[in-house]
């Protein structure tokens, strides 16, 4: 297959870890132009500084700010001229019992998984439509597609990713934009980490611990997607470690 990845501008939220920024190497990797995303400044200018982009790729972004978004897409935009690729990976899974009440916990969620992806499309698709090209990247999880006792809020976040993801593939049709939904299983990364609840944050630590597969698994993902030519829209990807039965 011919690289379509080559040259492409490529912003991603949620860079300086995990799939975020498995995903900025392999497309750097791939000749991508990166700039990258995250709260944590100094993780994500090491990786900057690591992948040979300039300073100006890092941008701190907290995704529950539409003005820091705003900002981090304009960095690409003012940097190389256009956005090519928007990657809504920022994400956070505080599960819990609904019977605990972590109203705390549901409104971080609420504002990172479902406000932090509707922001990013709201600074990315006025560029895209201009230009007629683009496509978008949402990230949604095996739990958008079933739930399970303790993962109510996250579950109904990740559903609501898919649900905006097939409105906005809907609507872009006219401009010529792609829109993908990768949805994982257990992959490594920080997520167990956002568990506030101890004894809840143990049995998912040990299940990470004992099914989780390489960040580079949804890096390839994210990949094969980008990489069609461009009258292939790949809407959809679900996947899991093959041990996995949930």
């Amino acid at each position: 297959m011919s690289n379509n990845i080559q040259g492409k501008v490529v912003v991603i939220t949620g860079a300086s870890s995990g799939l975020g920024e498995a995903t900025a190497r392999n497309l750097a990797a791939d000749g991508a132009k990166l700039v990258l995303g995250a709260r944590r400044l100094d993780r994500l200018q090491a990786l900057a500084a690591e992948l040979g982009l300039p300073a100006s790729a890092a941008v701190q972004t907290d995704v529950t700010d539409s003005a820091q978004v705003q900002r981090l897409v304009e960095a690409a935009v003012t940097a190389h001229g256009r956005i090519d690729v928007l990657i809504n990976n920022a994400g956070l899974m505080p599960q819990s019992l609904l019977e605990r009440g972590k109203i705390e916990d549901w409104s971080r969620m609420i504002d990172v998984n479902i406000k932090g992806v509707l922001y990013g499309i709201a600074a990315a698709l006025p560029h895209m439509t201009a230009q007629k090209s683009g496509h978008i990247i949402n990230v949604s999880s095996v739990a958008g597609h079933k739930v399970r006792a303790g993962g109510a809020v996250y579950s109904a976040t990740k559903h609501a990713v898919r649900v905006i993801s097939e409105g906005l593939r809907q609507e872009v049709k006219p401009y010529n934009i792609r829109t993908t939904i990768v949805s994982p299983g257990a992959v490594q990364s920080e997520l167990p980490l956002s568990v506030t609840e101890a004894d809840v944050a143990k049995g998912i630590q040990d299940f990470y611990a004992a099914y989780a597969i390489p960040a580079d698994s949804f890096a390839r993902m994210v990949a094969f997607a980008i990489n069609q030519p461009d009258d292939v829209d790949v809407n959809e990807i679900l996947f899991r470690p093959t041990a996995q039965e949930l």
